[in-house]
């Protein structure tokens, strides 16, 4: 077994980093030559391909596990979808964010709104690979050590949308790298993926504060924050985690962002 990764990021490269302390070959695809360096150093083999094409197809056999990481764009997923049927497996990362306005509990059979133009190229994408029977998963924010909510409240760039009162859901990137690898044993699935413990924003934010002796951040309107910071959803990912066999080892908020997760000092900003 050996694995593809199509664009090799944040969520990417951690997807890279647990499928070799697996055991498996990996071989990772980026856009530019300072990221290649940056994984090569790593002991990567690494592909430089600034727009994917239906060329990948030589990387791929029988024995392949191939995800892909990278946010659609149009044109590459239709292009290079059909090359990639030849795997024993595809992951397709995809995101929480197609199901728009909906709000309370969130699990793979609830229904889809008319998306927004975000929303209807990832579902476009996830509808290219599904057809060569790849999985998807559908994360919410995705988070880890030097990266999230977490790091924006210490560094002082983060605003609390309104009250903070609705729902937030996240992942952290090692239970990602978990799920992805997992879908070796699945083909044409869809799942949402999270942690067990969605939270209001307010509760996090405090838990942060609390943790890192670090002052509650400032609100702003809700109009005047990210979309992906307005959303009230509760992600429940207990069929992808009985159905995929993943324990994951960051089950909420507290054991991702604590300082034994984050490798950060209690007291001050970064």
């Amino acid at each position: 077994m050996k694995l593809l990764m199509l664009g090799c990021g944040y969520a990417g490269s951690a997807i890279a980093r647990r499928a070799r302390s697996a055991g498996l070959k990996v071989l990772a695809t980026v856009r530019s030559d300072e990221r290649a360096s940056l994984l090569r150093n790593e002991g990567f083999d690494v592909l430089v391909a600034p727009q994917l094409d239906a060329s990948i197809a030589q990387h791929v056999d029988a024995e392949t596990h191939v995800v892909i990481g990278f946010p659609p764009d149009g044109q590459t997923d239709e292009a290079i979808a059909p090359a990639l049927r030849g795997a024993h497996a595809i992951a397709y990362i995809s995101s929480t964010g197609v199901y728009g306005g909906r709000t309370g509990r969130i699990d793979v059979q609830t229904p889809i709104p008319e998306p927004s133009a975000r929303a209807a190229r990832i579902l476009h994408a996830e509808a290219q690979y599904r057809a060569e029977g790849a999985t998807v998963l559908r994360c919410p924010g995705i988070y880890g050590p030097s990266r999230g909510l977490h790091m924006r409240i210490l560094r002082g760039e983060h605003r609390i949308p309104g009250d903070g009162s609705r729902t937030l859901s996240r992942i952290h990137v090692e239970d990602l790298a978990s799920f992805a690898l997992a879908t070796w044993t699945v083909r044409g699935e869809a799942f949402v993926v999270g942690d067990r413990e969605p939270a209001p924003h307010i509760d996090v934010v405090r838990y942060v504060c609390d943790t890192y002796d670090v002052p509650l951040p400032p609100s702003i309107p809700w109009e005047e924050v990210h979309e992906t910071l307005r959303a009230d959803r509760a992600v429940d990912s207990s069929r992808a985690r009985e159905k995929l066999g993943v324990a994951l080892r960051y089950p909420s908020y507290r054991e991702g962002m604590s300082p034994e997760a984050t490798g950060i000092s209690t007291r001050g900003r970064v």
